[in-house]
């Protein structure tokens, strides 16, 4: 980022993709006051056109989607081949979102008492301030912004500077749908908005006393200051950081479909997964034959440029963030660790470069920092473990929790593995997934609050009680 102009770094070649200049404060004001003005309004419209209105949005990204691809590979290096996969991802969250909203902004009524009429409604809250990171610049902003909108609530858009397209993309896109069902000029305008911020722009924004609600998605020590620049203000804040997702393998999976399946968690996206598989615990038994296969797998990728049909493994999003992969992979391998790839095999991977090749590692411990901090990026390591108790403490020694998964043929013995495990998700022969009829959540550093499901809904509302006396 150069003064008052943010630069997209293409992780394909090191180009300039795009520029776009911060927003001015000017800017800032006049979005919130469009969007408080629209918020009134918003809130009185009927159910059935705000489903109309989510539901024409969506649709146009629909049809986005070789544009919305080729924007991916040169904004994060994600390969052609999967980007309609994001927008798949996308609809499904969203329209599923629309569907249970009647049922989810229902009021509640309580046992009734004679004389009385008593219910809870749910109110929006207002504003909500949505930060969205690059990884999956849908996916994660549709968490969001359709629950926000749906509930009655407008949405001001700040996307991450890596991807920027997307975050104006989604914004025209119900800005058009808007103009197309005709709704007023004040919710054509005030909606939803999109502004480029830098630190210190997010942080004033946060403090404005019209931003009700944020809903952040990153780092750690992103939401940390997400927390100090709200915290003279009694506000929602919604922050999903960072994971360290583990898996275990129990002696009676299928080791052929689990292989298949932790091969794909650990290294799609490049690694570039909150909930990619990071860590992965066997039993003794099976510890040998599952690396042997992963290792087979792993060595099918192509890792090459985004924008050819055959890559399957992209560049990481900058060098630097491949540099600490880097970094944890060679002081795992000087600790003890085990390498069972060899870089040679991913022509395309070269130092001082975003392009790296995936690794999986083996006698690894927690004394390593690529089996504690997040990698995000494509390596794993395995060990091996004795048991289903030793898997448990192992998988729970972690400052994240936000999914973990258990492969096993045994739903009962995987039942009662999960009720022990401190995870906001858990998974049975099952990983890297987001399912939008369940919440998504997690604990210690994974953040607090929840998206999607019925329980997104009432992070994004706040309940209004309503005690009539109706009789004498």
């Amino acid at each position: 980022m150069t003064q008052n102009l943010v630069e997209i770094i293409s992780p394909i070649d090191g180009s300039i993709y795009a520029t776009r200049p911060l927003s001015e404060a000017a800017q800032v004001e006049t979005s919130l006051a469009k969007a408080t003005n629209a918020q009134a309004l918003w809130q009185a419209t009927p159910l059935e056109t705000r489903a109309a209105f989510v539901l024409q949005a969506l649709d146009i990204i629909d049809q986005q989607r070789r544009e919305i691809a080729l924007e991916l590979a040169w904004q994060m290096g994600r390969p052609l081949r999967y980007g309609d996969g994001e927008v798949n991802g996308f609809l499904e969250r969203g329209r599923h979102m629309v569907a249970i909203a009647e049922s989810a902004l229902q009021n509640l009524y309580p046992a009734p008492q004679a004389g009385f009429e008593r219910y809870i409604e749910r109110r929006p809250l207002g504003v909500v301030l949505v930060i969205a990171a690059w990884n999956y610049p849908y996916l994660i902003a549709v968490n969001s912004i359709v629950p926000a909108l749906m509930a009655g609530n407008c949405v001001v858009l700040k996307h991450s500077g890596q991807t920027l397209l997307s975050g104006e993309r989604l914004a025209a896109a119900f800005q058009t749908a808007a103009k197309q069902l005709g709704l007023s000029p004040a919710l054509q305008d005030g909606l939803i908005s999109c502004l480029t911020l830098d630190h210190k722009a997010t942080a004033q924004i946060i403090a404005d006393p019209r931003i009700a609600h944020v809903n952040f998605t990153g780092s750690v020590s992103g939401g940390h200051a997400i927390v100090a620049a709200a915290k003279d203000r009694f506000i929602g804040l919604g922050l999903e950081l960072g994971g360290k997702d583990p898996a275990y393998v129990r002696a009676d999976a299928d080791l052929g479909a689990t292989a298949e399946a932790l091969v794909d968690g650990s290294f799609f996206n490049s690694g570039q997964s909150c909930c990619g598989i990071e860590r992965i615990y066997a039993e003794a038994s099976v510890h040998d034959e599952l690396v042997e296969r992963m290792v087979a797998l792993t060595q099918d990728y192509v890792l090459g440029d985004p924008l050819d049909e055959a890559t399957t493994l992209g560049p990481m999003v900058r060098t630097q963030a491949a540099d600490m992969v880097r970094q944890q992979i060679s002081d795992a391998v000087a600790q003890g660790a085990k390498p069972h790839l060899e870089e040679s095999t991913f022509a395309a991977s070269q130092s001082g470069t975003p392009y790296l090749a995936p690794q999986i590692l083996t006698q690894v411990t927690h004394a390593m920092e690529v089996m504690r901090a997040e990698s995000f990026g494509p390596v794993v390591g395995i060990m091996a473990v004795e048991n289903d108790a030793e898997a448990i403490a192992k998988m729970n020694d972690s400052v994240f929790g936000l999914t973990a998964s258990v492969w096993t043929q045994d739903t009962q013995a995987a039942k009662a593995i999960g009720a022990k495990l401190r995870t906001g998700t858990f998974f049975m022969n099952r990983c890297d997934y987001l399912d939008p009829g369940l919440a998504w959540t997690g604990i210690g550093d994974t953040g607090r609050g929840a998206s999607l499901s019925q329980i997104g809904y009432e992070q994004l509302t706040r309940p209004m009680s309503f005690h009539l006396k109706t009789g004498t």
